[in-house]
């Protein structure tokens, strides 16, 4: 007897829920493996810049974090199967619909937001422990339990401020603009990531973090004779008080248009010299130069276009939910088990975006050798790499599905031929 869809996608389902997670935790396990075989030796790009003791704290620090990986990849694995085939969003959606049995987009809205607190809650504990454990053993954690939970209930207040009206529009053009549903909510979603990438700068990052104007005149004039140089206007310099929750540095590019800022953690100023934070910028402004952003924008629109394409077809198709442990048919339904499984079936796209991200990151760096110095950048990623304790010797395949930037000694070997 032929299988019907039904049990087509559950075995198809399974299967993929199965080989995501051995693989997920075979990568893990061959990352701690790679990283402490080569623990006790600093490679040689490295020797002259890098103590041995760091490199081996980096080591620790990386395997500390890809064991919590390993467990948190398997409790998540089974949340999905239990809130997919063991049937917890059809006793989710029971227990709302006994409550709102005529109110569908009020009891979706509900449904939704329900499984995504049960997941939120599972994740709590380890985000929990690896801020308070783990970056707190190797001296990075900055926060207290006061500051966790507070932001832990902005970012919750945030999100739902932001995400109730998507939720929505969503939910009211599925049950009423017709079969094009999904092409209405395509350019609702495009438009509000527009209007995000504009107003986050400067209304909603400001709720988690203090930012001020950069006050160094001399590193001002730099920066700023960087910005004329490469053609780049931005709304303003600033610095973030990346100290009061961490000590890891960086330096990010934010906004879209004329919103645009630059920004530095307090921190990475506090250990790189002038020509180094130069040539950090001239990186970042690389990724400008060459459109990174916009090409991945376009990228991000793109796939959302299609998956709601998907969406829109797979909405009609009873096998979807029942084969997915649902047994109520509903438009919310079909929403968050495509958002639920979706995952699943495109992990093994992640080296395919991991390359594409670690392409760029080398184009930028291209773009600061040849506006800014290359030596001065090599030595600003070093001490970055020290004082985060980034793992200098990543395992290469576990690197091909998770790393967006190049390990350490490819990127520094590329730059190093810049001032040879």
């Amino acid at each position: 007897m032929p299988f019907a869809p039904t049990s087509i996608l559950t075995y198809i389902f399974v299967s993929l829920l199965v080989a995501t997670t051995l693989v997920r935790i075979w990568l893990a396990r061959r990352q701690i493996a790679h990283v402490q075989a080569n623990r006790n030796q600093v490679p040689v790009a490295f020797k002259d810049s890098i103590a041995l003791d760091a490199h081996q704290k980096a080591a620790d620090y990386s395997t500390a974090k890809t064991k919590l990986v390993i467990t948190e990849t398997v409790v998540q694995a089974l949340l999905l199967a239990a809130l997919t085939l063991g049937g917890g969003l059809q006793w989710i959606d029971d227990i709302w619909r006994n409550m709102l049995p005529s109110q569908e987009i009020i009891r979706g809205a509900l449904v939704i937001c329900s499984a995504m607190l049960v997941s939120s809650v599972i994740d709590l504990p380890f985000e929990y422990y690896k801020t308070f454990a783990v970056d707190e053993k190797f001296g990075f954690n900055k926060m207290t339990p006061t500051m966790f939970f507070s932001d832990l209930i902005k970012h919750s207040l945030v999100g739902l401020a932001l995400g109730a009206p998507i939720l929505f529009a969503a939910l009211w053009l599925m049950q009423g603009a017709g079969q094009y549903w999904w092409l209405y909510l395509w350019v609702i979603w495009s438009v509000f990531n527009l209007v995000m990438l504009a107003v986050y700068p400067t209304y909603i990052a400001p709720l988690f973090n203090k930012f001020s104007p950069l006050k160094d005149e001399n590193l001002k004039q730099r920066i700023e004779a960087l910005l004329t140089k490469c053609g780049f206007k931005s709304q303003g310099l600033f610095v973030m008080d990346g100290s009061s929750r961490s000590s890891h540095g960086n330096a990010y590019f934010t906004g879209f248009g004329a919103s645009k800022r630059v920004v530095f953690f307090d921190t990475l100023l506090e250990r790189l010299n002038v020509d180094e934070i130069e040539a950090v910028l001239a990186h970042e402004l690389g990724h400008f130069k060459h459109h990174h952003v916009i090409k991945r924008i376009v990228m991000l629109f793109s796939i959302s276009f299609l998956g709601l394409a998907l969406l829109g077809w797979l909405i009609n198709q009873p096998w979807f939910y029942t084969g997915l442990g649902v047994t109520q048919i509903s438009n919310y339904m079909a929403l968050i088990l495509f958002l639920l499984v979706s995952p699943i079936f495109l992990f093994l796209l992640r080296p395919m975006m991991a390359s594409y991200s670690r392409k760029n990151e080398f184009e930028a760096d291209d773009y600061a050798a040849n506006h800014a110095s290359a030596k001065d950048l090599v030595k600003a990623l070093v001490k970055l790499y020290r004082d985060n304790a980034s793992t200098l010797t990543p395992d290469p395949l576990h690197s091909a599905f998770y790393d967006s930037h190049p390990p350490a000694s490819i990127r520094i070997s590329k730059l190093a031929a810049y001032t040879s």
